[in-house]
């Protein structure tokens, strides 16, 4: 842990500023932009891209001016065009819909939400009923949904392990969402295996190693902290999470999109301040805040490591050029 005074004024107020590792990307997300990066250095622009690579808008928009191409669905793309499906992943009926019209696809789905559609596939191929824990319309359980042939039920609470009634209590098993509450989501795989001893799940948990990662280090933050400001997307799932934890454990905290957001009242006698980042939001926005606040403070940063992290994604074999490394680069 280190100390560093970024400016020093008599006429601002002191404020410290923690800044937990890890924050910010993820080996999913870095695997993710490295696909539309190096598919249009092979194959040229425009790449299309259906949904957002991730949801970061920064991240977005620096791919859309190197010529990504941002839809929602297939029909949308040209026949034949080069197409990158999202790190959400999809479903049968998107990879179905993208053969149709001819496409030459890369598919940047994380290798965390692959996992969780093997498991969910086999559990279908057992022939138990699938109980999916994550939150209605998002893009991942979408994709998880439209993986199974069988029958498979969203529930995002306790209270909903209530309401199932699976033909065979003997024959249920369960998958989650990758992005969610780690404390939210033992609660509610709890009550499944009280009310269905029986149940089955995966052998380790199915929310990702990054959003385990930074939900413990913003934990950290809430003991030190007056104020937490979490760097991230509206429809960013870990990043809300990362928010909600600190509410939950009465520490005021906002989710804002980058530097221009924040406002002024929010640091009324506030002496301490967290920052950390969604797993989709780049570290260039929290050094922007950082900065910003320093215009308005005399502010002295600390860094706090938590975890360390070392995981790393291949990307798809096609994109490997000649002379580059396979591995992708940290942003």
């Amino acid at each position: 842990m280190g100390s560093t005074v970024i400016g020093s004024t008599s006429e601002k107020r002191p404020i410290k500023i923690f800044l937990p590792r890890p924050r910010g990307f993820c080996a999913g997300v870095v695997r993710a932009v490295d696909i539309v990066e190096k598919a249009l250095k092979l194959y040229g622009s425009p790449v299309y891209v259906r949904h957002e690579i991730v949801h970061n808008r920064h991240v977005v928009e620096s791919l859309r001016k190197i010529g990504a191409i941002f839809v929602e669905e297939v029909e949308e793309i040209p026949v034949g065009a080069v197409t990158v499906f999202s790190a959400h992943g999809i479903s049968r009926r998107v990879q179905e819909d993208a053969k149709l019209r001819n496409l030459h696809t890369i598919d940047a789905t994380c290798p965390l939400v692959i996992k969780v559609h093997n498991e969910a596939r086999r559990y279908a191929r057992m022939g138990h009923e699938i109980v999916l824990i994550g939150h209605e319309g998002h893009p991942e359980v979408e994709g998880t949904l439209g993986q199974v042939k069988g029958k498979i039920t969203l529930i995002s609470t306790v209270e909903e392990v209530k309401t199932l009634q699976p033909t065979d209590h003997g024959r249920i098993a369960y998958v989650t969402q990758t992005t969610l509450s780690v404390d939210d989501t033992r609660e509610i795989v709890a009550a499944l295996k009280k009310r269905f001893p029986e149940i089955t799940g995966p052998r380790a948990e199915d929310i990702c190693y990054a959003t385990q990662n930074r939900q413990h280090a913003v934990k950290k933050l809430m003991d030190i902290c007056e104020l937490v400001l979490v760097i991230g997307a509206q429809n960013s799932s870990n990043s809300n999470r990362l928010r909600e934890i600190c509410e939950t454990g009465g520490v005021q905290s906002y989710l804002i999109p980058d530097a221009s957001a924040i406002k002024l009242e929010w640091f009324q006698g506030v002496d301490s301040v967290g920052i950390t980042a969604g797993a989709s939001a780049p570290e260039i926005l929290v050094e922007g805040l950082v900065s910003r606040l320093n215009t308005l403070f005399d502010t002295t940063v600390e860094d706090l490591d938590v975890v360390e992290e070392n995981v790393f994604f291949r990307l798809p074999r096609e994109l490997r050029l000649p002379g580059e490394p396979q591995i992708p680069k940290i942003r």
